[in-house]
């Protein structure tokens, strides 16, 4: 009988010897288009299609002592010129280890799978609509304060509560083809979010993007069937914040009453490592867990922050941090070139509207004309135009219209103008 070869007997005393998770099963990541740059936890790892050697280890539970562990998470970005930035989470646990002796090795993570795909959406498909933003170079006059209480009724239709699969929180809308802002701790590792408005209304947001540096995400509704657009609010360069003024904040903290409000003021504006990179917005309004992501506003109704994180130190209070929204806006420009290069505001879509038709019909010219109450003041698009009566040439697109009676709280409205249309408005004050 011929005897085996040396090399038969070494290899069958390795397997015996050494577990399974010590030998290398591969990772692979695909994406449509491929070409994709990966990054692992930050480290540039190759492009799609990519394939990785790991420890069998990584990829399910070590049973001894000599088998490979993973001891943190992994997350993969992916990056194509075009396309969206897509963060993956591709682990599971913290999971504790106990030997067989019972003693507790300490924590591990599994990768969920050995294969992961992802589908890049083009960035001009994805990115739609228009950013409002009062930018730090604008001219304009500041739009007039308002009544804390008209500031949430004006703004809550555009807050929404969020949730994924283990973590909560509140976001915003910034346009009206259903982008929100949240922050990235809300939403990293996040296929979709589950977006709940202030009607009641589910929706589904896909996570579209993720700040690798600041804690800002961004998410894109799915547009329900017959809505023609949604509630959205503007953006407060930083330069405009000022200290002492008085802000409110908007979200679903904790286990509390959603989309709840609090009000404080502006403590400091500043740059505060402490927190984090960017521009940093301190306030004395209470904000909670819940609460990230959500918008601080000022008393025109401009989200200057987003509210992010508060101080919890024995005996310190009244201590919560939002990230500015000049940080935001630097966000935003690279989906929305032209957000922080208009001087001039465009009108929210988060005050009531006046939907005449569709947007899409809008082309040419039509006008407003407006009756009552005789004498009061008639602001359009933030410019001063006269006194009611007035009847007046308007481009077929969105416009602000604001009546000043100086008696009575503003009569603010968007309404849409179309093409030889003639709209009478006739305002209507408590």
């Amino acid at each position: 009988m011929a005897s085996l070869p040396k090399s038969f007997w070494f290899t069958a005393l390795f397997l015996l010897v050494c577990p399974s998770s010590l030998l290398a099963d591969k990772l692979t990541i695909t994406s449509a288009p491929s070409g994709a740059t990966v990054e692992l936890d930050g480290v540039a790892a190759g492009t799609t299609p990519l394939e990785k050697d790991f420890p069998g280890g990584y990829f399910h539970k070590t049973r001894t002592a000599l088998g490979a562990r993973l001891e943190h998470p992994v997350v993969a970005r992916l990056s194509l010129p075009g396309y969206v930035t897509k963060e993956l989470k591709l682990t599971e646990g913290p999971m504790n280890w106990i030997s067989l002796n019972g003693r507790n090795r300490g924590e591990y993570w599994l990768f969920k799978s050995d294969h992961f795909h992802v589908d890049l959406q083009p960035i001009a498909e994805t990115f739609t609509g228009v950013i409002t933003a009062n930018a730090a170079d604008s001219k304009t006059e500041p739009q007039p304060e308002l009544p804390p209480e008209e500031v949430v009724r004006l703004t809550k239709p555009a807050v929404v509560y969020l949730r994924g699969l283990e973590k909560s929180g509140s976001g915003f809308f910034v346009t009206d083809t259903g982008i929100i802002v949240t922050n990235a701790h809300l939403a990293r590792g996040e296929q979709s979010l589950s977006a709940q408005l202030s009607t009641g209304q589910e929706l589904q947001a896909k996570v579209v993007y993720v700040d690798a540096d600041l804690d800002i995400a961004l998410a894109k509704a799915d547009v329900p069937s017959g809505k023609v657009s949604f509630p959205h609010l503007p953006l407060c360069d930083s330069t405009k914040v000022r200290q002492g003024e008085i802000v409110m904040a908007i979200g679903s903290p904790g286990d509390a009453m959603r989309f709840s409000a609090t009000q404080g003021i502006v403590s400091a504006v500043v740059e505060f490592p402490n927190a984090g990179p960017g521009t940093w917005i301190q306030t004395d309004a209470p904000i909670n867990p819940g609460n990230s992501g959500g918008p601080l506003l000022n008393l025109r109704a401009e989200v200057i922050g987003i509210n992010t994180q508060k101080l919890t130190l024995k005996n310190v209070t009244g201590i919560g941090f939002a990230l500015s929204a000049s940080d935001l806006l630097t966000v935003l420009q690279r989906f929305y070139p032209k957000a922080t290069k208009h001087a001039e505001r465009t009108p929210t879509s988060a005050l009531p509207m006046e939907t005449l038709a569709s947007a899409a019909e809008a082309e040419g010219f039509g006008t407003v004309v407006l009756n009552r109450p005789q004498g009061a003041e008639i602001w359009i698009d933030h410019a001063f135009v006269g006194n009611i009566p007035g009847k007046f040439k308007l481009s077929a697109d969105k416009h602000l219209i604001v009546i000043k009676d100086h008696i009575h709280a503003d009569w603010i409205r968007q309404i849409t103008v179309l093409k030889d249309s003639e709209v009478t408005v006739n305002p209507e004050f408590p």
